[in-house]
Parts: C-alpha cells; sequence; structure tokens
C-alpha cells in the first residue's frame, strides 16, 4: 500500500513539473536555451540512472555506458536519416540495438568482477567507437548529420519510463536479488541465486535505457561524431553515480542535475570551467565520501523528518 501511494505521489508530482514546465515554454519565460538545457539534463539522468542500476544495485563496475550511448545514437540516426522511419520507431530500435549490444558484452564479461570487468566494458566502449570512426555509411571521423527531432516532451516521457521502469524493477524480486549480488555475490550464490544471470540482466537493462538516451542524444543535435562517444563520456555519466551515491537513485537524479547545471553555466569558461568542476568533485568527496545521499533516498529522508517531528510532539 505505501509502495503504490509513493508510485501515485511520483506519476503526480511529474505530471504536475511537466505541466508547469511546458507552460512556461509555452508562454515563453523559457526559451530555446532553457528547453536545451532541460533535454540535456534529462538524457543524462537517464544515462546515470540507467548505470546506477548496473553499479549502484548490482555492484558491477562498467566504464561502457559510453558504447551503449553511441550505438543507441548512430542506430536511429540510420533508422530516420537513411530509412525515413518515425522517430519512435527510432527511439525503440535504438534501445532494442543496445540491449542486444549489452547481451554481447554482458555474458563473456560479467563473469569479471572490478577492475577486470571495467577494463572489459571501457574496451568494449572504445571498439564500438572505432566502428563507428570507420564505416563511411554513417560518416566516419566526420560525423552524420541528424534532423532534430528531440523535443521536451519526447525527453521527459523517456525520462519517465525510464525512472519508473528502473524503480519498480529494484522494489521486485529480481531487484533485490541484484542487490544480493552487490553485498556479497558468494552468498548469493551458496543461496540459490543465479548470479550471472541477475548481472546480465541489471547490464541488458541499463543498456536498452542508455540506447534510448542516445537517440535522444543524436537528435538533439544537427551532427554526431565518434569523438562524442569517448572514454570521457564514460567517466562523465559514471561521476553522476558515484557523487550521487551508490545505491542511491535519487542520488544520481540530484547530482546530474547538480553537474549538468554547473557544466552548463560554465561553458563560456573553457580553461577554468574543468577546474571548478574538479574542485566541486573534491570538495564533494572529502566532505561527503559517500555521496550526496549515501545509500539513502528523499523518501528516506522524509521518514526520517517525519519521525523526528512525532517524537518531538510526543516529547512536548
Amino acid at each position: 500500500m505505501k509502495k503504490s501511494k509513493q508510485f501515485w505521489s511520483f506519476v503526480a508530482a511529474s505530471l504536475i513539473a511537466y505541466t508547469v514546465i511546458q507552460v512556461l515554454l509555452s508562454i515563453g519565460i523559457l526559451n530555446d536555451f532553457h528547453s536545451n538545457i532541460l533535454i540535456f539534463m534529462s538524457i543524462n539522468i537517464m544515462l546515470a540512472v540507467s548505470l546506477h542500476l548496473v553499479i549502484g544495485v548490482t555492484g558491477q563496475f562498467s566504464l561502457g555506458h559510453a558504447g551503449f550511448l553511441a550505438v543507441g545514437a548512430y542506430i536511429s540516426a540510420i533508422v530516420t536519416m537513411k530509412f525515413n522511419l518515425p522517430f519512435p520507431v527510432a527511439i525503440l530500435a535504438a534501445g532494442v540495438i543496445a540491449t542486444i549490444a549489452g547481451l554481447i558484452i554482458g555474458i563473456p564479461s560479467l563473469r569479471l568482477r572490478g577492475d577486470y570487468l571495467a577494463i572489459a566494458t571501457l574496451g568494449f566502449a572504445e571498439i564500438i567507437r572505432i566502428v563507428f570512426l570507420n564505416i563511411d555509411y554513417v560518416g566516419g571521423a566526420a560525423g552524420m548529420q541528424v534532423t532534430h527531432l528531440t523535443t521536451w516532451t519526447s525527453a521527459f516521457i523517456c525520462l519517465f519510463i525510464t525512472i519508473v521502469v528502473i524503480v519498480n524493477f529494484t522494489n521486485s524480486r529480481h531487484g533485490r536479488a541484484c542487490i544480493s549480488v552487490r553485498e556479497n555475490e558468494i552468498a548469493s550464490d551458496a543461496m540459490g541465486i543465479n548470479t550471472t544471470y541477475y548481472k546480465v540482466l541489471a547490464f541488458a537493462i541499463g543498456s536498452f535505457f542508455a540506447g534510448v538516451a542516445g537517440a535522444l542524444y543524436a537528435h538533439n543535435f544537427y551532427i554526431i561524431q565518434p569523438s562524442n562517444f569517448g572514454f570521457l563520456k564514460s567517466i562523465d555519466i559514471l561521476i553522476y553515480v558515484v557523487l550521487g551515491g551508490l545505491g542511491s537513485l535519487s542520488g544520481a537524479i540530484v547530482a546530474t542535475i547538480l553537474l549538468t547545471i554547473v557544466s552548463t553555466f560554465l561553458q563560456n569558461y573553457p580553461e577554468t570551467r574543468m577546474i571548478i568542476y574538479s574542485l566541486v568533485l573534491i570538495i564533494v568527496m572529502l566532505y561527503r565520501p559517500k555521496g550526496l545521499m549515501g545509500t539513502m533516498e528523499i523518501t528516506d529522508y522524509f521518514k526520517l523528518w517525519r519521525g523526528s517531528k512525532g517524537g518531538s510532539q510526543h516529547d512536548k
């Protein structure tokens, strides 16, 4: 009952937020610049939340998320620009092909752990980038021109679906199995949990939504290039998750919003932007080594606040 109440509260809050922003865009208070920030923020949140499922929930250290982003971006661009199919079809195709790519890399490599898994996934991301770099059909190093089709509405819908699916998966029996793998893989295996299956499952789901984010990413700009999906892009996505707190979906979202805003408003200062960006990360890690929210969610803070408020009233 409590889970259902929280779900409908989230749905209501999301619809209210979307309506308010849409009205502000319609009457001109928010312009195209703000709309682009909102779209870019939504894409980054999707990437952070999907990687959170792999690292924060299942405990698998992956550095290949930029590869799935690239697969989604190029597949969706091919579907719309080469085959002239609708944008929703391109989004779905991007997610499906990214999932297949996730399975291809996940099945053999997720038997590895820790640094070995990180190196394997990083190698996969670089292979994907080099493949697109050498295919003339998608423009090679020069990149591929893409029609601008991503809107605030399409970004919001994809973001909403991503969060709902991953939250419900995490709270399900399968999600609890993934959490047990994160806490102690040997004990989970001893209890009869198919650890490889759940690691691959989480990896595939995360890959799907990274592919969807790639479709939105490609159609938010007028050109995509292999250089957009290098090693540093995977690091950026990893920072969102680590800074927010490993195991906290709310933390990943909050960290993504903060860092996207900081990065956007410092883009006119390229010399100092990365210095300030790095200093913010260092300060947070020094004073909050577990991330902004640790392993807690926003709802947990509400519960603590209500409990302390109820306790103080009881003391009176």
